[in-house]
């Protein structure tokens, strides 16, 4: 029998100390034996959650019905089942996994299900779609690397997104799923034909001009929130026993909301959600500290569900010094917060800094034996 939540807390003062794994840049997920031995290392670790990525780029890392399987897993072998086998893993040490749907309603504009489906497409006031993230340009990067936004106010994407969300719930027996920054509705999107017929048919009136109009905002947050809450309902009926933890990672809540239209206060105090990851990732101290401050998440202290820090271990040139990463978690733990790391090779990995990774590996040790008890 999978021990409960409170239980897998309870050795770590009762708050969730975490990392996010993904596929890039990593080799975790294309070896057995190399799942297996970070799973054990983590436990060594003192961690008790793992949000492994199970959705990215368009692709899935399993066999899916809604969507392809990523390339390099095809190539390295689907049995490999790394969502799976990561799971069993994990809660076998008792560990909670809580895979991580990274892209959301978001997709690579070159995407089958784009070019298949334009109709679920959201689109500017121009009709423009296309978006340049990580340093991709509208200009002049090919449409692989752009990124488009499904409609979460229609029936077709809310069946798809529902449908990957609840395969992996039912594969692997996961202890929950997390959504992240990408499960959004970008604020100056909306005038699509789809939006603009169901607005007028649900207000009788005419889109604004202006995508900030708060009025618009509310009614574009309001069909975000019903997919989150059909989701909900859903995962609701997979499996009557228990109730599936869903996780929400957002960004700070002016900017999430603002930006994003995620209004994540809302979802949490109408339990939508019940696990929340607040990410912080200000390089400097002072910065991180300022940001554990904001009114949201003060309040959010008081609402009887866990609440952590998610803050950047390492990635890229940008790795932290251990010493930053220790006055980081303690801030946050000082303030009744868990903590969740970005990500697993900025450890002790491969983006383990200056330190290298076995000193950093002890040092995360003693950090949550001291910090988590």
């Amino acid at each position: 029998m999978r021990p409960r939540l409170q239980d897998l807390l309870r050795a770590s003062g009762g708050r969730r100390v975490g990392v996010w794994l993904t596929n890039s840049p990593s080799p975790l997920y294309y070896d057995a034996g190399r799942i297996e031995r970070a799973v054990q290392e983590l436990a060594d670790a003192g961690f008790n959650t793992l949000y492994p990525n199970v959705w990215s780029r368009g692709t899935t890392f399993h066999r899916s019905r809604w969507a392809p399987m990523e390339p390099a897993l095809q190539r390295a072998g689907a049995e490999l089942d790394p969502i799976c086998r990561l799971t069993r893993a994990a809660q076998r040490r008792g560990l909670q996994v809580i895979p991580w749907f990274e892209y959301g309603l978001m997709e690579p504009a070159d995407a089958e299900v784009v070019s298949r489906h334009p109709e679920w497409v959201l689109q500017r006031r121009d009709g423009s779609s296309l978006y340049a993230m990580h340093g991709a340009d509208l200009r002049t990067s090919p449409l692989k690397d752009l990124r488009v936004w499904l409609n979460p106010a229609h029936p077709g994407v809310r069946s798809r997104f529902i449908g990957l969300v609840s395969e992996i719930v039912q594969r692997c027996g996961v202890d929950g799923i997390q959504l992240d920054d990408h499960f959004a509705w970008p604020v100056d999107l909306g005038y699509d034909p789809y939006t603009l017929a169901l607005y007028r048919a649900e207000t009788g009136r005419e889109p604004p001009d202006s995508a900030t109009d708060r009025d618009w905002m509310r009614w574009r947050r309001q069909q975000l929130t019903g997919l989150l809450r059909e989701l909900r309902s859903s995962l609701g009926k997979l499996d009557r026993d228990r109730r599936t933890l869903v996780s929400l990672s957002p960004g700070p809540f002016r900017f999430a909301y603002n930006h994003w239209l995620q209004d994540w206060e809302l979802w949490a105090l109408g339990e939508l959600i019940d696990d929340l990851v607040v990410q912080n990732y200000a390089y400097s101290v002072a910065g991180f500290a300022k940001d554990l401050d904001q009114p949201a998440l003060v309040k959010a202290r008081q609402w009887g569900m866990p609440v952590e820090i998610g803050i950047l271990a390492g990635f890229g040139g940008r790795t932290p010094p251990m010493s930053q990463l220790e006055e980081k978690a303690r801030l946050a733990a000082q303030r009744g917060h868990g903590i969740i790391y970005f990500y697993w090779e900025g450890l002790w990995g491969q983006h383990a800094g200056p330190e290298g990774g076995a000193q950093r590996q002890a040092a995360f040790r003693r950090l949550h034996g001291q910090i988590f008890r």
